[in-house]
């Protein structure tokens, strides 16, 4: 069928690449690239006699536009997936552009100098991407991602209008560490310590970080405590679902996971700002990342489920409804698979979903699009078949 050029080779990713060679009838060939070659050659080596994808690998600096171009004239690939770091979506977007090819990604464009998340940078590209007849496609990774293809599959399945959006995301899993981050520390602390906010209205209201907490009983996994982040997905939900009157994001954290992130942030670890140590200039946030135990080790030892989803409040021929879809992931049963704990696994299935898709020519149109403006029923399908199967609730508890 086609070629996929794979960026980056971290957790996510290597879950990814396990999916698209499992779906070589898709898949016929797929390079893997990375500052870090030898990794790209050691998952290449595990993988390449369980397989009939052809599997490539090359080193490159996703900072580069000139390499990146490189690469995807070399390789001429049909899609770039960017598992990459989200600092560098716009370099890849950029190298996408010039040698016209598809995009996927699943995370959005944040400045390394600011916690900004938000849509801005990457829509900005939308008339280059549609002159050039090439489509990127934004967030196919679970929250963002999933729940946007949720959300465009309520709409489109069980409602007239959708008024009220919570996505709640829980991971009920325990890799026995009294402190540790299930993906990269450095988006996820980011992410913890920013102020939180939600759409109301069409605004933006903020809170503090973890201002607003919830409890709430959580199919297989029991009850947990929640608290209201900002995510990116909401800026999009918001404008691309009809009727919306409020969406907000909720995570699950355990007291342990608070009070240990309290003390680094009171004694600056957590802190973006550089500062100069024995004369060289360091980011503690960067150092922090250094001296915790690295994500992609977890998997093995972590036990228990995610489950991640969208409780949906609206109209259906005039009379109020609720609706929940969901995902519940075990982590073992990922790493018995991909090697992987659920947190890379629920973005990396959704991640080479993505590729099938603009690869299958399943979605396609030409320009920058978020997930949930393309009809979601394909995927769906394929979430059932490659590991995440959906669970529908018509008579959900809601979040007050």
């Amino acid at each position: 069928m086609g070629r996929c050029l794979i960026i980056g080779c971290g957790g996510v990713a290597s879950v990814a690449i396990h999916k698209c060679c499992q779906n070589s009838e898709v898949f016929t060939e797929i390079m893997i690239a990375s500052r870090t070659k030898s990794k790209c050659d050691a998952l290449k080596d595990k993988l390449q006699s369980t397989t009939k994808t052809i599997i490539h690998t090359a080193q490159v600096d996703a900072d580069s536009v000139p390499q990146l171009v490189e690469l995807i004239n070399n390789f001429k690939p049909d899609v770039v997936l960017n598992l990459a770091l989200p600092y560098q979506d716009l370099t890849i977007m950029d190298a996408c552009l010039e040698t016209k090819t598809n995009y996927v990604d699943t995370a959005n464009y944040e400045p390394l100098d600011t916690a900004k998340f938000e849509y801005k940078w990457q829509w900005a590209y939308r008339e280059r991407f549609e002159k050039a007849g090439i489509t990127a496609l934004l967030g196919s990774g679970f929250d963002p991602g999933v729940t946007g293809v949720f959300s465009a599959y309520a709409m489109k399945h069980q409602f007239d209008e959708i008024n009220y959006i919570d996505i709640l995301d829980c991971n009920g899993g325990d890799h026995g560490y009294p402190f540790a981050t299930n993906f990269n520390p450095e988006i996820n602390i980011r992410e913890v310590s920013a102020n939180g906010s939600y759409i109301q209205d069409g605004k933006w209201v903020e809170t503090k970080p973890m201002e607003i907490k919830r409890v709430y009983n959580f199919d297989q996994i029991g009850e947990k405590d929640m608290y209201l982040l900002h995510h990116e997905e909401l800026e999009s939900l918001a404008l691309n679902i009809k009727g919306i009157k409020r969406i907000r994001f909720f995570m699950t954290f355990g007291q342990s996971y608070l009070t240990h992130l309290k003390c680094l942030e009171n004694v600056g670890m957590t802190s973006i700002e550089p500062i100069m140590y024995q004369g060289k200039e360091i980011v503690p946030l960067q150092f922090l990342k250094a001296v915790l135990p690295d994500p992609a080790t977890l998997g093995a030892r972590t036990v228990g489920k995610t489950n991640i989803g969208c409780i949906f409040q609206g109209i259906k021929d005039g009379k109020p409804k609720t609706y929940y879809l969901y995902n519940v992931c075990d982590h073992q049963k990922c790493y018995k698979e991909v090697g992987s704990q659920a947190i890379s696994y629920t973005t990396g299935v959704p991640a080479m979903i993505g590729a099938e898709m603009l690869m299958t020519g399943k979605w396609n149109k030409a320009g920058v699009y978020n997930i949930e403006e393309f009809d979601p029923d394909p995927f769906m399908e394929e979430l059932n078949r490659w590991g995440l199967p959906w669970i529908e609730d018509f008579n959900p508890t809601l979040v007050d």
